[in-house]
């Protein structure tokens, strides 16, 4: 099978999965190209509340494939960037499944998702040192925001991995899971996430990503959108809430 990306729905949660087995999952210039318009479209999906993404196998990502970046590695690097940002950029809630390496454009990956979960064994590199590739300042950045001013330093001058223990320590990772465990966390975890109010899940991203311009707008959609009217009828009669406002429309 070529290098691709792959995805499937099921239950509210979109799960792509980078399937580049013969070079432990490094994305292509070609896959980088397709993230944008896969997840534009699982966005607009009505039918998608929450993102996984992960790698085939028993690796996450293992960086940018190399070779791609022999033409052009301007072009391969803005790729990258782009299909970051539109990673970020994603209104509904993401989370990176990570299993074994997590490096390069691996990272770029699982850093641009709101949430990390990794198997214990994994290993985290940021690793343009090792090739005198200056790292994107959105990247860098996002990092920062993630680990502190520190530990990004540490990772971006020495391109040397650390393990899932140091990861969790940092804040690069949110949980850490033991050897056969992450999946059956993960489909636990997106199933409270898909069970919760997708108008307060869009507002909090948007606050916590840096965005505070738009608390009229979000007051008038907690006003009209009827999910605060129905969290509140729930809890009044001791039953699930039916949340119906989507990013959708």
């Amino acid at each position: 099978m070529e290098p691709q990306l792959l995805h499937r729905v099921t239950d509210g949660v979109a799960t792509v999965v980078i399937h580049h087995p013969a070079k432990r999952n490094a994305m292509t210039a070609g896959m980088w190209e397709a993230l944008p318009p896969l997840l534009e479209g699982l966005a607009a999906d009505p039918a998608v509340r929450a993102l996984v993404l992960t790698g085939e196998g028993g690796t996450f990502c293992a960086g940018a494939d190399i070779s791609t970046l022999r033409g052009s590695p301007e072009r391969a690097q803005s790729l990258a960037v782009l299909a970051e940002e539109a990673l970020a950029a994603f209104p509904k809630p993401t989370l990176a499944a990570i299993r074994g390496h997590c490096v390069g454009g691996g990272s770029q990956l699982a850093a641009a998702c709101d949430l990390r979960f990794a198997e214990e064994g994994a290993f985290f590199g940021v690793t343009p040192a090792k090739l005198g590739i200056v790292y994107p300042a959105s990247s860098t950045r996002r990092l920062v925001t993630l680990v502190g001013p520190g530990t990004a330093k540490y990772l971006l001058f020495s391109g040397e991995l650390i393990d899932s223990a140091r990861a969790l320590r940092t804040g690069l990772v949110d949980e850490v899971l033991p050897e056969g465990e992450l999946a059956k966390r993960v489909a636990e975890f997106t199933r409270v996430l898909t069970a919760r109010s997708q108008l307060t899940q869009a507002a909090a991203k948007e606050f916590a990503n840096g965005r505070t311009d738009r608390d009229a707008y979000w007051a008038e959609q907690a006003r009209t959108g009827g999910d605060t009217a129905e969290g509140v009828a729930a809890f009044l009669e001791r039953r699930q809430p039916r949340f119906g406002w989507t990013t959708s429309g």
